[in-house]
């Protein structure tokens, strides 16, 4: 399946679970919450990828008041919510494809959770040089996301969804912490680490450009 494609199913996998999709999350707090924790003092702009309805932002702005976010999200029902909430005159939209729409550039920060963890290694080296792009020099990117046990397990799932692509409408490929941390470096950051969360299979990634 190429990402084209990938980026409508996943449009319209999401614009479905709208009705549900906060309820879902909200189990999902902490790894949220860990984006705010992560961001340097005096953070003001943010890109968030794949932020959907902006649950993520809820601590973020508590934090930092005076921040300006970019959301970037493949899901117009979503961005509807989220233009809705009470910060939503702090936010900028951007409905699309990650990887074809343009994200703009100096940020201080990127940021996204529960979103990365649907490409293949290749793609996803692709997209973190563009996150990398996307960042003024010194700049963050931070993510929580989903990942494989191990090597192993995530050779396994890849194959899994190489056989037969269409049987996975979420198309969840997690990586294992220690290729995302090879693709972070591959893609030029540096500062990289990798942190537990209170999810077994969800690690905080962390790298500066």
């Amino acid at each position: 399946m190429d990402l084209k494609t990938r980026a409508e199913e996943m449009k319209t996998f999401f614009d479905n679970k709208i009705d549900s999709y906060d309820d879902v999350h909200a189990a999902f707090s902490e790894t949220k919450r860990m984006l705010t924790d992560g961001l340097d003092e005096g953070t003001v702009s943010v890109l968030d990828l794949g932020g959907g309805t902006g649950l993520e932002l809820f601590p973020l702005f508590a934090r930092f008041p005076r921040a300006r976010v970019t959301v970037a999200d493949v899901s117009p029902k979503m961005l509807e919510v989220l233009l809705k909430r009470p910060f939503a005159d702090r936010v900028r939209v951007i409905c699309g494809d990650f990887f074809e729409c343009a994200l703009g550039s100096g940020y201080d920060a990127v940021i996204s959770t529960s979103a990365l963890h649907h490409f293949c290694p290749e793609d996803k080296l692709v997209l973190y040089r563009k996150i990398r792009d996307c960042l003024r020099e010194g700049g963050l990117f931070l993510n929580s996301d989903k990942v494989s046990a191990n090597r192993a397990a995530e050779e396994a799932d890849l194959a899994d969804y190489a056989a037969d692509p269409r049987r996975f409408p979420h198309m969840d490929t997690p990586l294992a912490p220690s290729t995302e941390l090879r693709l972070l470096e591959d893609a030029g950051f540096r500062e990289i680490s990798v942190n537990l969360t209170d999810r077994e299979n969800y690690r905080f990634f962390s790298a500066r450009k």
